[in-house]
C-alpha cells in the first residue's frame, strides 16, 4: 500500500507481524475490540481482516481522526468501524468490549493522561477482559536495550510529561482498575507486549 495522501507510520510496518502472532493468540475467544490511540490507522487495517472474528472499533483524539478516517476508507474491512473520538482524559464513548490493545501511546501520553486511561478501563472493559499495551517500557529501572535510553531522552527533550514508563507502575495502575498482568513479553526493537486480565467480582472477592 502507497498512496502519498496517507499519513504513514513506517514503524507499522516493521512491527505488525511480531504483534498479529500474538493477537491471534490473545484474541481468539474476544468479540469487540477497542484500540486506543489508533495513530495512522495503519495497524487497524492490518489487524482487522487478519481476526475475522473481532468487532475493531479504531479511536483517537479528534484533531488526529482525518488520518485514521483516510487508511479506513482505503482499506475497509466488514469488521471494522468508523473511529470514535477518544481522549483518554475526557468523555468516553458507550461501548463495552472484552478486548483493548493499544500500541506505541503510553510513553507518548502524560503520566496523568496514562493515569486517566487506567482509572477508565472498569468502565467500557468487561470483566475476564484482556488489555493489550504495545511498546517499550522499564523494568526494575532498567531500560530493555540502550536504543530505549536514546529514544526514552528524545521523548523527554520533546515533551518532557513524556517518557517510558515503569512497568512496575503501571501494574500498580492495573491493580487500581481491578486489572491483573498476565504476561510481558518481549518483541523485536526492545519493545514488550503486556497484557493484563480485568479480574471478576468473584475472583476479587476471593483475593481480598
Amino acid at each position: 500500500m502507497s498512496d502519498a495522501r496517507l499519513p504513514d507510520a513506517p514503524a507499522c510496518a516493521r512491527n505488525r507481524e511480531p504483534i498479529l502472532a500474538q493477537l491471534q493468540r490473545l484474541f481468539a475467544g474476544a468479540a469487540k475490540v477497542l484500540e486506543i490511540g489508533s495513530g495512522t490507522g495503519q495497524h487497524a487495517v492490518y489487524f482487522a481482516p487478519r481476526l475475522p472474528q473481532l468487532q475493531w472499533h479504531t479511536s483517537e483524539r479528534a484533531e488526529h481522526l482525518a488520518g485514521v478516517r483516510a487508511w479506513l476508507a482505503q482499506c475497509p474491512a466488514p469488521n471494522l468501524h468508523a473511529p470514535l473520538a477518544l481522549d483518554v482524559r475526557g468523555e468516553w464513548p458507550p461501548l463495552s468490549v472484552d478486548a483493548i490493545f493499544s500500541a506505541n501511546t503510553l510513553h507518548i501520553m502524560s503520566a496523568a493522561a496514562v493515569e486517566a486511561l487506567f482509572r477508565q478501563l472498569p468502565r467500557v472493559l468487561l470483566p475476564g477482559g484482556l488489555l493489550v499495551v504495545y511498546g517499550p517500557v522499564k523494568i526494575n529501572g532498567e531500560f530493555v536495550g540502550p536504543s530505549n535510553a536514546d529514544f526514552d531522552r528524545m521523548l523527554r527533550e520533546r515533551d518532557p510529561a513524556s517518557g517510558i514508563r515503569e512497568l512496575e507502575w503501571l501494574d500498580g495502575l492495573a491493580r487500581a482498575a481491578g486489572l491483573v498482568r498476565e504476561e510481558l513479553n518481549y518483541l523485536p526493537a526492545s519493545n514488550q507486549l503486556l497484557v493484563w486480565r480485568r479480574v471478576s467480582e468473584t475472583e476479587g472477592s476471593s483475593n481480598a
